[in-house]
């Protein structure tokens, strides 16, 4: 099986499960493509969990799902010691030690809990006790959150936000794809059809051929152009962070792969760009008494920036 057959059928598999969303798809194995941790805000019950799952069993690997509430430890994630019977201090590994860790509904923990993911989604291991420990590779995080003012819920701290590579959003389904869903379970579960597709040898060298995309100069002046816009706007507190600059170059390149090219394109850069930049902006007052949103500050950037011209 081709690489394009192999991309094309875990599409085929995720859309069992989650109908009408071919974008959320598509954005979902860029950013796995990329190496990039995922967090997915929405209302509950349009298929956040469901998407995180349907992938991680298309592309073989190893998920687990921790419910995120009030009184979920720090231990709970990345593990404690415990004395054992031999009276020797025994590690007992958290739920981060994972291919795929699914935290649903991250921003109803604390804040301590939510920092105990800062290390590992930056450098993919996690220290308990003074001893460090790699977790497997490869390893996503894929969060999800209920939107800001949920009952329950609170933002999640800029230092977590800037570590997800990308922001997605699964919205309600078309009125198609909703009766479509609800005659594919009237007789079974249809996760229960989802095949994998890839091995974890295939992802990894899928990956790494994304690192080689080509790049050219002009369009990594258009990807900094781009970001430095959000760091002198009027209406922006907090602009993207070097660390998001990197994090959209490599969604660039995972869409140019996905695509079929071995190049970058600027609309490689435009079809990812509000993903990967507005969850790391934050708002001045002005912005918020104006209603002036993130998602409207992307598009006027990229209206206002010249895009290159290829070839």
């Amino acid at each position: 099986m081709t690489q394009g057959e192999m991309i094309q059928g875990v599409f085929t598999q995720v859309k069992k499960v989650i109908r009408g969303k071919e974008d959320v798809i598509e954005k979902t194995l860029m950013a796995f493509l990329a190496q990039g941790h995922i967090l997915i805000e929405d209302i509950p019950g349009v298929g956040k969990t469901t998407l995180a799952v349907a992938f991680s069993k298309a592309l073989n690997l190893d998920n687990r799902r921790m419910q995120f509430t009030p009184d979920v430890l720090p231990s709970d994630v990345i593990g404690f010691h415990i004395l054992n019977q031999e009276k020797q201090m025994e590690y007992r590994a958290g739920a981060i030690f994972t291919n795929v860790f699914l935290a649903d509904e991250i921003n109803r923990t604390s804040s301590k809990t939510q920092s105990a993911l800062l290390e590992v989604m930056e450098e993919g291991k996690v220290t308990v006790d003074g001893v460090t420990r790699m977790v497997p590779d490869p390893f996503i995080v894929i969060a999800t959150q209920n939107p800001v003012g949920s009952s329950g819920t609170q933002r999640l701290p800029e230092s977590q936000l800037d570590r997800f590579m990308v922001r997605l959003s699964m919205g309600y389904p078309d009125i198609t794809s909703e009766i479509a869903m609800l005659k594919s379970k009237e007789h079974s579960n249809p996760m229960k059809t989802v095949e994998g597709v890839m091995s974890i040898d295939d992802l990894k060298n899928m990956q790494r051929q994304c690192e080689d995309v080509y790049v050219h100069d002009t369009i990594y002046q258009y990807i900094v152009d781009t970001v430095i816009a959000t760091r002198n706007n009027k209406w922006l507190e907090l602009g993207t962070s070097p660390r998001g600059t990197i994090a959209l170059t490599q969604m660039a390149k995972a869409c140019a792969f996905v695509k079929g090219r071995d190049y970058v394109i600027p609309q490689d850069v435009q079809f990812v760009y509000k993903d990967v930049i507005c969850h790391r902006l934050v708002l001045n007052t002005n912005a918020k008494i104006a209603q002036v949103t993130e998602q409207r500050i992307a598009d006027d950037i990229l209206t206002t920036i010249p895009a290159p011209r290829v070839g």
